[in-house]
């Protein structure tokens, strides 16, 4: 099955698919949690770092509600330690785009496709990062799980932006990420081209588990991918690289 209706936008994550920065977001995460007990070393720790890299994509504070079940003042109390903790890394550190990705988001532009980018972070950290990277020249629209109700793995933030972008169609959209719930949530979102990227935390299987349609080694490769038509529409049994 083909479909040669064109792509008018492009959702892309952030961390580990546009941006390198796993490993401050990992002691993010390390730091929040400890302030709540829960130290390297211990059980505890071990069992709290597989449910953080599990649930990567979805927004923070889901992930430290599914640390502390139950407990929504600890959730709240480690979320607003993940937020100083990766907030200060980027102040000392700055962000850095992955290999390719400039050049991508400018060939997106250059195709008269509109770009999105979505993320789990809070609004706050959102603008932290965007005045960072300072691509504000580069992408149309930045959406976190505020602006659209619900985070990844639901669609909302890829449908939100289809209506700020007044796109006609979502068979117009591909999401481009680096988890599982990113590939959820395109999927739920109706987007025909949804493509795993390895420059992240999940793998290849865990990637075509989501519902990826394409795997690529990189967002660099994600242009070729989408003015290299026609698509194929449903191709996660046999996804590729490109």
């Amino acid at each position: 099955m083909t479909t040669a209706t064109p792509v008018r936008l492009a959702c892309l994550d952030l961390a580990g698919t546009t941006i390198g920065d796993i490993a401050m977001v990992e002691r993010a995460f390390t730091e929040a949690i400890a302030t709540q007990g829960i130290v390297p070393g211990t059980g505890a720790y071990a069992r709290a770092m597989v449910h953080v890299h599990r649930a990567r994509g979805c927004p923070k504070i889901d992930v430290f509600r599914g640390i502390f079940p139950g407990n929504e003042a600890q959730a709240q109390a480690a979320n607003l330690t993940f937020e100083r903790s990766y907030e200060g890394a980027i102040e000392r550190a700055g962000l850095v785009p992955l290999p390719g990705t400039v050049e991508a988001l400018d060939k997106l532009r250059g195709a008269d496709i509109k770009i999105a980018l979505i993320t789990g972070f809070s609004r706050g950290t959102l603008g932290r990062v965007l005045a960072n990277i300072d691509w504000f020249d580069k992408v149309d629209l930045a959406i976190c799980p505020e602006d659209a109700g619900r985070g990844r793995p639901w669609p909302d933030m890829v449908l939100t932006a289809v209506l700020r972008l007044g796109i006609a169609d979502v068979r117009e959209v591909a999401v481009a990420g680096d988890s599982e719930s990113d590939m959820l949530c395109g999927r739920r979102a109706g987007a025909p081209i949804v493509a795993g990227v390895l420059t992240g935390v999940h793998s290849k299987d865990r990637l075509l588990k989501g519902g990826a349609t394409h795997i690529l080694d990189s967002i660099a490769d994600f242009p070729t991918l989408l003015l290299d038509t026609p698509h194929p529409a449903e191709s996660h049994t046999e996804a590729r690289r490109s």
